[in-house]
């Protein structure tokens, strides 16, 4: 669940222009650019191929370019942060911290498009997915075989996106649900970067 959540990264705050105003990807493009950070808190839900729940998670995610974010985990408490370089995962219950080098994390994620080091229609055929729920949807399609998830679900309430949904390849689905959503928001690099606490046991090295 928690790898889900990096792959949202470059893709968290898109707004969405008017239906005429051409290709969809061209329009998730033209949003990228124009953000700087968000602030937003999240719910986080994993349902199996049967539509079983399975697991629950909520918090609050900050992102600033280039590269940085931060998955502030309340239920179960836990913490990713990446400060662009290095990607962190933290686990306090289990005093255990795992640092991995971006670029072996995440690439060919949609992580990498806050970045602006890859385009969305390099990586995804996107379309327009209709209307259902009260909320406009685009539909991203990963172009390679590489990845871990079919498909990606946007859901947008005019211009503000309000739900996620990823398919797996096993056709288990993470459902995102962000609230409070501010754009632009001034955010103090600080939140970006991560000093294990005493004690607590690090694997890897971010080298």
């Amino acid at each position: 669940m928690r790898l889900m959540s990096l792959l949202l990264c470059g893709l968290l705050t898109l707004p969405v222009a008017a239906r005429a105003d051409g290709d969809p990807g061209a329009r998730l493009e033209r949003a990228l650019a124009a953000l700087d950070s968000v602030r937003a808190e999240f719910t986080q839900d994993l349902v199996a191929a049967d539509g079983a729940s399975t697991e629950h998670a909520a918090g609050t995610l900050y992102l600033k370019k280039p590269g940085r974010f931060r998955w502030d985990y309340s239920t179960p408490k836990q913490l990713i942060v990446c400060d662009g370089q290095k990607l962190w995962l933290y686990d306090p219950e289990l005093e255990q911290a795992t640092v991995r080098r971006v670029r072996d994390s995440l690439s060919q994620t949609p992580a990498m498009l806050l970045s602006g080091e890859a385009r969305v229609r390099d990586g995804f055929t996107v379309r327009d997915a209709g209307r259902s729920a009260g909320l406009e949807w685009l539909s991203l399609v990963p172009k390679g075989g590489d990845t871990d998830f079919r498909e990606i679900r946007l859901g947008f309430a005019g211009e503000l996106l309000q739900r996620m949904e990823f398919t797996d390849k096993l056709n288990q689905r993470t459902l995102i649900e962000l609230k409070k959503l501010e754009r632009n928001a001034r955010l103090a690099d600080a939140l970006f970067t991560f000093a294990p606490p005493a004690g607590v046991d690090v694997i890897g090295t971010g080298r």
